[in-house]
């Protein structure tokens, strides 16, 4: 059955960002988990050759951001880009060779991140302003009053594998399970914001730190065991929360590919059901481009 919201009462606002470029500093250099120095890129810029269905691990890679990186330079308009734009909703390329082109939010790390089509990915330069149509924040699930919903556009709802079961429970499809005990970076920090580090995916870096998660995809839908996302996020045995990988190969301990926070509440109001293809990109394609 399908899941019933308030989506009718959501309020809509544009939101303005620019595509923001990758930062580095003259000591360049950072260390990974085994202690061994390394420079790669990752975060800021735009990225090309990840997205939603690719591999989010073993990337030559440090906090790998797919497609663009979008912030605002002023601070508190880059706080209301970060805490109200949510997975799904539409993005607008103002200015430059890529002008009118659209893509959709995939979630938020440092940056809000936006998956495009790969042309028009080489089209964008950074510095180029761009509108999010931000809606989702203050989505409510009728049927489902224990279960709070952050980052979550309402028209992505409808094809993500989510339905409302035959017990009345919400019944959800993840690509992966993930332990407490993965739980890294973002612990603490509120669930509107940024995303969660999931350690125990350090591909080629030793067994001995392998939590099994080196199989993640960018856009894997995934359950966080023990976790309450509600009002922050921190560990609850006892609770559920459901996010969506958004960004790709982490080097740093402690840190590792990352879910934003879709969903959270008591173990016990969902049914969770276990499926390798659960991920944002077929739901992203039937919102489609526009």
């Amino acid at each position: 059955m399908a899941v019933r919201t308030n989506a009718d009462r959501l309020v809509t606002q544009v939101l303005a960002g620019e595509v923001w470029p990758a930062l580095a500093d003259r000591h360049g250099y950072r260390v990974d988990a085994d202690g061994t120095p390394f420079l790669l890129p990752g975060m800021g810029g735009v990225t090309l050759g990840v997205h939603p269905g690719d591999e989010a691990t073993g990337w030559a890679g440090d906090h790998v951001e797919p497609g663009l990186s979008v912030r605002h330079a002023e601070p508190g308009a880059n706080m209301a880009l970060q805490f109200l734009s949510c997975v799904g909703n539409l993005v607008t390329v103002r200015s430059g060779p890529a002008a009118g082109a659209t893509g959709r939010v995939i979630g938020q790390h440092a940056y809000v991140l936006v998956d495009m089509a790969e042309d028009v990915l080489r089209e964008v330069c950074t510095g180029d302003p761009v509108l999010v149509t931000a809606r989702g924040q203050g989505l409510q699930l009728l049927d489902h009053p224990d279960v709070v919903a952050k980052n979550l556009d309402p028209g992505l709802l409808d094809g993500l594998p989510i339905s409302t079961g035959s017990d009345g429970r919400l019944q959800i499809s993840v690509a992966a399970r993930v332990p407490a005990s993965a739980v890294g970076a973002g612990a603490g920090m509120l669930s509107e914001f940024a995303n969660t580090d999931l350690m125990g995916a350090y591909a080629g870096q030793g067994d001995d730190l392998s939590l099994g998660l080196e199989g993640l995809r960018i856009g894997d839908l995934v359950l966080l065991e023990d976790q309450d996302h509600r009002y922050g996020r921190g560990f609850a045995e006892g609770f559920s929360t459901f996010g969506v990988i958004s960004t790709g190969h982490c080097r740093l301990f402690g840190h590792g590919p990352g879910p934003s926070t879709l969903l959270s509440g008591p173990a016990d109001a969902f049914t969770v059901l276990d499926d390798p293809s659960a991920n944002l990109a077929s739901a992203l394609a039937g919102m489609g481009a526009a």
